[in-house]
């Protein structure tokens, strides 16, 4: 039975292999990116077996209505994968001085679920 995923990050690389992969094998993908232009080949191939949602990780109107945009569209919502964040490019001694006291702000959507 198809289950529908919800993966944020889907524009490139890890992400989009995500998609990709849920879609090969029969699943329904609501795919979030910041730029769905990206994600066009998606709706292409696979129809109204994926949707594309423009979405910001950071944002938490944008992450709530994401995860109601999947129940909406496909009826219930089995998977979620947060695959969308950033890299800290520098090294370990140079962030700890640079941050030292400062917490990581989590995405939106990890406070949600």
């Amino acid at each position: 039975m198809a289950q529908v995923w919800l993966v944020t990050g889907s524009s490139r690389g890890l992400g989009h292999a995500i998609v990709e992969a849920g879609l090969a094998a029969g699943n329904k993908v609501l795919a979030t990116a910041r730029d769905i232009k990206s994600l066009a080949d998606l709706s292409e191939r696979y129809g109204d077996q994926v949707k594309l949602f423009a979405m910001d990780v950071t944002d938490e109107a944008a992450a709530a209505n994401a995860v109601m945009a999947a129940v909406d569209v496909f009826g219930s919502l089995d998977v979620v994968v947060n695959n969308a964040g950033y890299g800290n490019l520098s090294s370990v001694e140079t962030r700890l001085y640079r941050n030292s006291g400062h917490r990581s702000k989590r995405t939106s959507l990890e406070q949600l679920l």
